[in-house]
């Protein structure tokens, strides 16, 4: 049996079940325990013609433009588990296993695939086929961890969402399938989750499973039933039934309270794996407010604070959610590859780990400091509430430094 892909889980609310005029998006990301990851922002830019691109095992062509991203990354790795752009497409993965061994010869990983999406697409459909393009000409396979013991390979399914529309998109090597989805609330996880509805599709898909003899030409074509293992295709969403329980008032505060939920198994805390950090994003359906992208950059969102950032000209960068760089030497970067690991923990990282041991060993002063912490959490929250609220269009010097100033705060109050 496969190991089992970390049970990371996405979402995404549109109305009528999310607020009045807001898409709501969220993901918490389920990764080896010890694993730190770091939340980055790099600006839009041009590139010479022919100039390339190194991903995390591979190098590929770049493109003219690449748009502004933010991104929660493992921070040993190029790409992300899950982030925004400044046109409002946020993008996740889940890694998933399918009847399909995945590929252990380096191509482009799941996560890889999220930043390009993100880097290239102005619209979910854009980075939906940039995402499959890519997966056409590279391939997906490589190790998704930072493990030089052995190899962790999975294939990828992706939730894709912008301001208007969202796409469910799950691959199986180069092949794929997609839903779109425009209402309602939708969760992915570990485990494929398309059946019949399948709004766009690899053009060979249905020839190949064919010749596969996975289907039979005869029945519906389900996707899950065809790329599944028999035992491993169940529905898997712990989280959708609380969202869908807040009637037509999911915000970015239901989002994270879902997230936060440990009884539902949606904020994982296991042995072996642990949500090393989370997202809420609020894209508003009316594009002359800007989206609100939360992030925690540390582990355990019932124990983090979700900080927002906007995206304006010239964001205040912030180093203390970034994690030192090995450039060349980085052992994930050596051939053999990740023979040692070094210390790729960021400021607030460790300050959280200083709190969660004071959260363990003295439960009232534990409880008094996370007190504090969600107050803040909260004033964030009402900031945002009214800056998508207001008439006057947003002044981009009143939010430069708001991600900076958010982790900050956050910092001060643990010394």
């Amino acid at each position: 049996r496969m190991a089992a892909a970390p049970p990371s889980y996405c979402f995404v609310a549109f109305p009528p079940c999310s607020k009045e005029g807001l898409v709501v998006f969220g993901k918490n990301s389920a990764r080896p325990r010890d694993e730190v990851q770091e939340v980055v922002y790099f600006a839009a830019a041009t590139h010479d013609p022919g100039s390339k691109v190194e991903c995390t095992y591979i190098e590929i062509e770049q493109v003219p433009k690449t748009h502004a991203v933010v991104l929660s990354r493992p921070s040993w790795l190029w790409g992300a588990e899950m982030g925004a752009n400044e046109h409002g497409v946020c993008v996740a993965n889940e890694a998933v296993v399918t009847r399909e061994p995945a590929s252990e010869s380096e191509a482009l990983l799941g996560m890889d695939l999220v930043r390009l999406g993100l880097e290239r697409g102005a619209t979910a459909k854009e980075a939906l086929d940039v995402i499959v393009a890519l997966l056409e000409e590279h391939g997906q396979g490589g190790n998704y961890y930072e493990d030089g013991s052995s190899c962790h390979t999975f294939q990828s399914a992706f939730l894709i969402v912008d301001r208007n529309e969202a796409w469910i998109l799950e691959t199986s090597g180069k092949y794929w399938a997609a839903e779109k989805v425009t209402e309602g609330v939708k969760c992915i996880c570990n485990q494929l989750s398309l059946t019949t509805k399948i709004d766009a599709e690899h053009p060979e898909l249905r020839n190949y499973v064919r010749s596969q003899g996975w289907w039979n030409g005869d029945s519906d074509f389900n996707f899950s039933e065809v790329f599944s293992l028999a035992d491993d295709h169940l529905a898997c969403c712990s989280g959708k039934e609380s969202l869908e329980k807040q009637g037509g008032d999911i915000s970015a505060q239901a989002m994270i309270d879902v997230l936060r939920d440990k009884d539902s198994g949606v904020c994982v805390d296991s042995e072996s794996f642990l949500t090393t950090s989370s997202i809420v994003s609020v894209l508003p359906q009316d594009p002359s407010f800007p989206c609100v992208h939360y992030f925690t950059g540390t582990p355990d969102p019932s124990r983090s604070i979700f900080k927002p950032f906007i995206f304006v000209d010239d964001v205040k960068l912030v180093p203390k959610v970034q994690s030192p760089s090995f450039g060349n030497d980085d052992p994930a970067k050596k051939i053999p590859r990740f023979q040692e690991k070094p210390d790729r923990r960021h400021e607030l990282y460790k300050a959280h780990e200083w709190a969660r041991s004071l959260l363990e060993s003295d439960q009232d002063k534990g409880q008094k400091l996370m007190r504090i912490m969600l107050e803040l959490e909260k004033q964030g929250l009402e900031a945002m509430e009214d800056i998508l609220t207001r008439t006057e269009v947003l002044d981009p010097a009143e939010v430069v430094d708001l991600f900076y100033d958010c982790v900050d705060t956050e910092l001060k109050f643990f010394k």
